[in-house]
């Protein structure tokens, strides 16, 4: 069996980490967790993985099915949950979709693997101008209120501010913490309106904490 190494190899190296540093390079810009560094391991991992799978006969499904899992293990890993939001799914994604341009480089398919980085930056870069402009029209959203104390009226009187800004609020949960009565209101109306709302209760000194 012959385990010398080929150019094409090598070629598919570098077209990964090339690859690979110019969405790393995106994702260090937005100081996202996974950086520069990792996405370029990720890339080039996955080329290896695919290039050593040529050396072992009836192999390479078995290697690219656990690369895919090794990748899962890893994405998942960047996702968590608070209590209204769950983030990290846009990296997870961005290491999957690096993993598999990191297989397309190792097989040879070095343009394949250029023009898949090109649409991901695309996805990355462009789409998230859109992301800003559909948030700034949106008409929906949910705030998380801590009240310093346990007196309900708190409440009452931030509902009655929001209509004020012609919003509309509509309570979701009541909940009781050490510091004090919490609440969370779905809120809609205009982003303008929105905003002035969130000057205003940022000088409510009824309110301990909100976002």
């Amino acid at each position: 069996m012959d385990f010398s190494i080929e150019f094409r190899d090598i070629i598919s190296i570098i077209v990964s980490v090339i690859c690979g540093g110019a969405i790393g390079f995106e994702r260090e810009f937005k100081n996202k967790s996974t950086g520069f560094r990792t996405i370029i391991l990720i890339t080039l991992g996955s080329t290896i993985f695919t290039i050593v799978s040529r050396f072992g006969a009836g192999t390479d499904d078995r290697i690219s099915a656990n690369i895919i899992t090794g990748i899962g293990f890893i994405g998942a890993g960047v996702i968590f949950k608070d209590k209204l939001n769950v983030l990290g799914l846009t990296t997870a994604a961005v290491i999957w979709t690096s993993a598999g341009i990191g297989m397309t480089a190792g097989i040879g398919y070095y343009s394949l693997a250029v023009v898949f980085t090109v649409i991901t930056l695309f996805v990355l870069i462009l789409v998230n101008k859109a992301e800003e402009t559909i948030v700034s029209l949106q008409k929906s959203k949910v705030l998380k209120i801590s009240f310093a104390g346990y007196d309900i009226t708190q409440l009452t009187k931030l509902e009655e501010a929001i209509k004020q800004f012609k919003m509309k609020s509509k309570r979701v949960q009541i909940y009781k913490e050490n510091n004090g009565l919490c609440a969370v209101l779905m809120v809609s109306g205009t982003q303008r309106n929105a905003d002035k709302l969130v000057e205003h209760m940022v000088q409510m000194k009824e309110i301990s904490e909100f976002h």
